[in-house]
């Protein structure tokens, strides 16, 4: 309980300072290495999470709400790295662009986290994988929009 607690209270921490994070980056490179490095933590969770969706490994409820918990703290991460004039890196223009789209794609990534938080935490394996498909199909579609290929 302590450690959702410290959990809950560093996303908190996050999102309150997410905004005025913009404007810490010294320089442009700064907030691309942010951005990208909070992107590849979040990758890195998910991705372990992956072969239980797949059923290639084993269901383990408590390892997957562990995981989870970690995965929504950095889902608040990486869009301070988004800053005006940190253009650059693997993001397309668009995505300064299309400010209200890009938003609208944050938007919708959080609220698929939120909605995989609940399924890991209910301990369900069908509610937890259809809520890891409709996050991985949050950021394919927000990477296939605003991120250059690869």
């Amino acid at each position: 309980m302590k450690k959702f607690a410290f959990l809950a209270a560093a996303a908190a921490v996050c999102a309150a300072i997410a905004a005025p994070a913009t404007a810490q980056f010294a320089k442009p490179e700064q907030a691309i290495k942010y951005r990208q490095a909070g992107m590849t933590l979040i990758g890195a969770h998910f991705g372990r999470m992956a072969p239980v969706a797949k059923k290639e490994a084993p269901f383990d409820a408590d390892a997957i709400a562990k995981n989870v918990e970690v995965l929504s703290v950095l889902a608040a991460l990486p869009w301070a790295g988004f800053a005006p004039g940190a253009e650059g890196g693997d993001a397309k223009p668009e995505v300064w662009s299309d400010a209200k789209g890009f938003k609208q794609a944050e938007d919708d990534f959080l609220s698929a986290m939120d909605k995989l938080k609940t399924a890991s935490a209910s301990g369900d394996f069908d509610a937890f994988r259809v809520a890891f498909g409709n996050v991985g199909k949050s950021c394919k579609s927000c990477h296939d929009s605003y991120r250059k290929e690869k």
